[in-house]
């Protein structure tokens, strides 16, 4: 028998359309490996909701492996030795992997790559970054006219099917078992709501999308509903790949809907890969210099509100909403994430940094590249971003999406509150005794946002 060949599984937890995978069940036997390696990340460990979800995908992989003759190897450690320590003990000749864009990851391939044979491949987005660029030759900054120069060359290639049979090697490697890892929450088990929203997996992934290709026509006014969650919740799937955004665009754009909307959004992945691999810190640093001078509020004095923030205890209902169903599911509607988002950054004066890693702690769609940029974008500090001056109104936001529904599930305090009331029960008198009161008023935190701006633009 030959020499094993190793897929290096990491963002991409599926068997269709996984180039890495299909290469190397071409050249022999497979030794198909996961590390879980939390110290070539640093600061950007998987956070805990996206350890819930990385077990039970990592379970539904190596299920799917098993159905075609193969297993998952589980190793723990930085992944070039691991993975060298696999090469040295097997006599793996090769590793394949696809492609990953985090500062991390780019780190961990040229350490790889330093040590043995790395075999790269393309297929955790539309198109790679630098595909697309501008006419004299640059990274596109602009999201716009990002996706009109990417829309020119869709759709992306079809979708390989999985491999039929997956040749094992004579000898397989030492492997821990998945619960060795303690990814799940226990003591107290704060995920226990989370599998009554999520099914983690590439099947589950897959009938997502079916569903979705049904529900897609409405997209464009039920993405902005609460109460009717009209978005695709197709954000954790790809985010841990367990479906390639080749076959969600295959799927959506051969309905007979217009999806064009949703596929401006599942370009949006693509624009924000573009800009980490441009600025790697863009998870840490401004895009734009003139915010390193935003006076923003010190925890040791604000500490309380971004407590109460986290709770959902601001006594703005909308916001309230959305931080309770992030706490309880892992996920949050995209349309209330900007509201949050903006709260934190323009009512509390909090830097856009401490939400965007309470994000990266709390969300199973925790993702470097769009929770950076989004956050950047809401804070106006990103390359293509919303101006700061522009501060969202949440219970204007609130009435106009129509988030009755919305609240009643998520604050409990309000169930009986009127839907005239509902999203500012304070103003009207309608607050109940349990439910606290605001925070800061919206034109005096408007007011004080203003002031922070111009303090940090003296022109």
């Amino acid at each position: 028998m030959s020499a094993p060949v190793i897929v290096w599984f990491r963002q991409d937890l599926r068997l269709a359309d996984q180039a890495a995978l299909a290469a190397a069940a071409d050249q022999g036997p497979v030794i198909p490996v996961y590390i879980l390696d939390d110290l070539t990340p640093r600061q950007w460990a998987m956070g805990g909701a996206s350890r819930w979800w990385l077990h039970h995908s990592l379970a539904s992989l190596d299920k799917s492996l098993r159905a075609k003759g193969s297993r998952l190897v589980l190793r723990r450690g930085p992944c070039a030795d691991v993975l060298a320590d696999i090469v040295a003990r097997t006599g793996a000749r090769k590793v394949h992997a696809l492609h990953h864009y985090e500062p991390w990851w780019r780190n961990a391939e040229k350490a790889v790559a330093g040590q043995m044979e790395l075999c790269l491949h393309d297929g955790g987005l539309l198109l790679p970054p630098g595909a697309v660029r501008t006419g004299g030759g640059g990274l596109y900054r602009i999201y716009t006219p990002f996706w009109r120069a990417l829309n020119e060359q869709m759709p992306p290639l079809a979708p390989m099917p999985a491999p039929d049979d997956i040749p094992a090697p004579n000898r397989w490697p030492d492997s821990d078992t998945l619960n060795d890892w303690n990814l799940l929450p226990d003591a107290p088990n704060w995920a226990k709501g989370f599998a009554e929203d999520w099914a983690p997996g590439e099947d589950h992934a897959l009938a997502r999308v079916a569903d979705f290709v049904e529900e897609v026509g409405d997209y464009p006014d039920a993405r902005n509903l609460p109460s009717v969650e009209g978005t695709s919740r197709l954000s954790p799937h790809l985010h841990f790949g367990e479906v390639s955004p080749a076959h969600v665009w295959h799927r959506i754009s051969a309905s007979r809907q217009d999806a064009t909307i949703y596929l401006k959004e599942l370009a949006w992945r693509d624009y924000a890969h573009t800009q980490i691999v441009s600025l790697s810190t863009y998870g840490s640093k401004n895009a734009r210099d003139a915010f390193d001078a935003m006076p923003w509020r010190d925890l040791r004095g604000a500490g309380g509100d971004f407590t109460a923030w986290k709770e959902g205890r601001t006594g703005y209902p909308i916001v309230d909403a959305g931080m309770r169903q992030l706490w309880a599911t892992g996920w949050m509607h995209n349309r209330v994430r900007m509201i949050a988002a903006s709260f934190l950054i323009k009512h509390l004066l909090i830097d856009w940094r401490h939400g965007a890693h309470w994000f990266w702690d709390t969300l199973v769609d925790a993702d470097y590249a769009s929770n950076s940029v989004n956050w950047q974008w809401v804070a106006g500090s990103g390359v293509d971003a919303n101006m700061f001056t522009r501060i969202m109104a949440p219970l204007v936001q609130s009435e106009k999406f129509d988030a009755v529904d919305y609240i009643r599930r998520w604050v409990p305090q309000l169930q009986d509150v009127s839907p005239a009331h509902i999203h500012d029960p304070d103003s009207f008198g309608a607050r109940p005794a349990d439910y606290p009161a605001k925070l800061i008023g919206h034109r005096e935190a408007r007011e004080r946002a203003l002031a922070a701006y111009r303090s940090m633009r003296p022109d």
